[in-house]
């Protein structure tokens, strides 16, 4: 699901939430925040706490992934060798 407001993830908490069979306060007490903030984030308040945001949506199994405008996800960055070690080891240094 591609997210582009608070309302598009208000969404898709709430029905996440409700799949799970979870009250507000259960998902709240699962992500260590209140009740009262469950049903900000749900209605879409814009200035709900960004860590709370995350617990959540670790709590409800929701990854969150960067993408760039065309949906694209950037690849990880290669593991960086160390040429002068290696150089090292072959030389027996």
């Amino acid at each position: 699901m591609r997210i582009r407001t608070v309302h598009d993830l208000a969404s898709l908490v709430r029905g996440r939430r409700l799949d799970a069979g979870w009250t507000q306060g259960g998902l709240a007490a699962r992500a260590d925040v209140s009740r009262k903030w469950v049903s900000d984030l749900e209605r879409g308040k814009a200035s709900v706490e960004l860590a709370g945001v995350l617990r959540v949506l670790d709590a409800l199994g929701i990854d969150l992934t960067a993408a760039d405008a065309a949906g694209v996800t950037p690849a990880p960055a290669a593991p960086t060798v160390d040429l002068d070690a290696h150089l090292a080891h072959y030389l027996g240094r």
